[in-house]
């Protein structure tokens, strides 16, 4: 079982930056499909980006692609989500989570095994 703790919200302005980590413990996460999902008040959770277990495939949610970047460190056992170019739209609780098997299904919550407690990102103009 891996658990999994977000870092790095915060209060920004519009067209800011912030770079997310979900450090884990428990396991490698070598082995682990993972994933960021946010979720604004009164709305569902949201697939944001996803990435593979070497790094080397990366998904993106059509609202984050070009500003938003997904990287994992596996001997850090870190996941990241650069964020770039923030809207107030991006206002959410960003989680990160993780899955262990990899295929279709990606920016469904429904098939990641493990959540983080989640970051609050506030985006104001």
């Amino acid at each position: 079982q891996v658990e999994l703790v977000e870092s790095g919200g915060g209060f920004v302005q519009t067209g800011d930056s912030l770079r997310l980590s979900c450090a884990a413990s428990g396991r490698s996460i070598s082995s682990y499909f993972m994933g960021w999902f946010r979720q604004a008040p009164g709305l569902e959770r949201e697939f944001v980006a996803a990435i593979t277990e070497s790094g080397r495939g990366t998904y993106y949610a059509d609202a984050v692609s070009g500003r938003f970047t997904i990287s994992r460190d596996n001997a850090k056992n870190t996941l990241f989500l650069q964020m770039n170019s923030l809207k107030d739209d991006d206002s959410a609780v960003y989680y990160c989570a993780a899955r262990d098997y990899s295929g279709s299904g990606y920016h469904v919550d429904q098939t990641y095994n493990y959540w983080g407690q989640g970051t609050q990102v506030t985006v104001s103009s």
